[in-house]
């Protein structure tokens, strides 16, 4: 499954970065990162990328979540990767944690969250990729929306905080917690500790800039 693949139109996501220094190419990373690991099974170039981080003398809490990210990858193996993320996030009917946005913001799926988010990608002219079956507020496509947003051709702060607080910032956090806390995680602990950790210090930078 990939959620996440979405794609510009006309001209309304185009460069108004002036502001942008480094810390904002490391979020789009990190939004890129969490994107594809909740979108699909991480495959093998992801893993080996994940266990070959380094974070030198940087020390605090998201670089205690990033270091312990590394280590479970460097632990995965890929049988193991694909029967978790089946049992989380698909499963029989449905996986044991609900990756979509209107859930947790209304308790339904496909309900008014969604129908506002698609009003808001139309007006920021982007759109999901025809043969993309997951709706547009699966959580790996809002990371997507993010990465592209906060990247070098993407909008201003002060959008990016729009749109994160209208269709993020309420439920992240809990939605990583729920990851964190499913009984088939195990890799998926250390990437929902990770999220966790990022997403309180995204809050605090978009507040603050």
């Amino acid at each position: 499954m990939d959620a996440t693949r979405v794609e510009a139109a006309g001209e309304a996501v185009r460069p108004t970065r002036a502001e942008a220094g480094p810390e904002d190419w490391l979020r789009s990373r990190a939004y890129a990162l969490l994107a594809r690991l909740f979108a699909e099974i991480p495959s093998a170039d992801v893993i080996d990328s994940l266990s070959g981080l380094e974070t030198g003398d940087e020390e605090g809490p998201l670089v205690d979540a990033w270091q312990r990210l590394a280590r479970a990858a460097d632990q995965s193996d890929p049988e193991s990767l694909d029967t978790e993320y089946h049992a989380l996030f698909i499963g029989l009917g449905r996986g044991e944690v609900l990756p979509y946005g209107s859930w947790y913001q209304s308790g339904f799926l496909m309900g008014r969250p969604l129908v506002q988010l698609r009003e808001d990608l139309r007006a920021l002219g982007l759109e999901r990729e025809a043969d993309v079956k997951e709706p547009e507020d699966h959580v790996g496509a809002l990371l997507e929306c993010m990465a592209l947003l906060s990247g070098p051709d993407g909008m201003s702060l002060a959008a990016q905080r729009e749109f994160f607080n209208a269709h993020l910032s309420a439920w992240i956090e809990r939605f990583m917690q729920d990851v964190q806390q499913a009984e088939s995680a195990d890799f998926y602990q250390a990437v929902g500790a990770f999220g966790e950790r990022f997403f309180v210090t995204e809050k605090q930078y978009l507040e603050m800039v």
